[in-house]
């Protein structure tokens, strides 16, 4: 095995669902990927039971002195992003990666958006993403510099039919990735953003069985030029890229992954 994250440990939120035989969220196949490749991952969640559920089976498939662990956290509250970092660092000494890929969605017009739901989906999507990034960036200058990957969506980069707040919120973490990447390049911190089209986890399929319930056809099949929704795996292995030192000349940058639909 390559071990392409050999001892650096790593923060991924919204990394619960990565429970072996079910479908997994992008963050949960982000965090069996980087133990798989000697990463130490701390699986930071909302979500307790299936968290802790994925913690223990990462550390069952570890091959080294890496681990896994499960810390709760709501992205959205700073004094919990601080004491989850100064925790990491007082255990490891250290924080190499910050993948920020806790998620939620919300399909509405701008009519009948309401302010608590605008307000949830920027507390998620954009006022954790500068939380998490703002209380990780002193530990990494630390250590010499370190990654941090956003996940964005296709949809911030193209007007979506419905989702005004959920898009409106990725599309500030696109502009946000590369105002960091700037002012962050002097200290060799690396931030990027990854930009999913339609991808099956648990959050898209309990969005989609709801406009399916009548056993109408997956709408989206036919907007993506491949053909098929994007695995979770796969979004996972651009992640592990973008976190990697194969990546090293590579920061500011948005990687987008949806079969070709914003190509059209």
């Amino acid at each position: 095995m390559s071990q392409r994250l050999k001892g650096k440990v790593a923060i991924i939120t919204g990394g619960a669902n990565g429970i072996k035989g079910k479908v997994m969220g992008i963050g949960g196949a982000s965090a069996r990927l980087f133990i798989q490749e000697g990463a130490t991952v701390v699986i930071a969640d909302i979500d307790k039971n299936r968290g802790g559920e994925t913690a223990a089976q990462m550390q069952e498939i570890s091959t080294g002195p890496q681990s896994a662990i499960f810390m709760q956290l709501d992205v959205s509250k700073e004094d919990q992003w601080s004491e989850l970092v100064q925790a990491i660092s007082g255990q490891f000494g250290r924080i190499d990666i910050l993948v920020h890929s806790a998620g939620n969605s919300h399909t509405a017009s701008v009519e009948n958006t309401t302010e608590e739901e605008w307000d949830r989906q920027f507390d998620v999507h954009s006022k954790g993403i500068f939380l998490g990034t703002k209380y990780v960036v002193p530990v990494m200058r630390k250590s010499g510099g370190g990654s941090i990957v956003i996940l964005s969506s296709m949809d911030a980069m193209i007007g979506a039919s419905g989702g005004t707040a959920y898009s409106a919120a990725k599309g500030s973490s696109r502009t946000f990735a590369k105002v960091a990447a700037i002012q962050l390049a002097k200290d060799k911190i690396r931030v990027n953003s990854v930009h999913p089209g339609y991808t099956d986890t648990p959050l898209a399929r309990a969005a989609i069985e709801r406009i399916t319930s009548d056993g109408s056809i997956d709408p989206r099949i036919s907007r993506i030029p491949m053909g098929r929704l994007a695995q979770a795996d796969e979004i996972a292995k651009a992640i592990l890229f973008l976190a990697s030192d194969e990546s090293s000349y590579v920061t500011g940058s948005e990687l987008v992954i949806d079969g070709g639909v914003t190509a059209q």
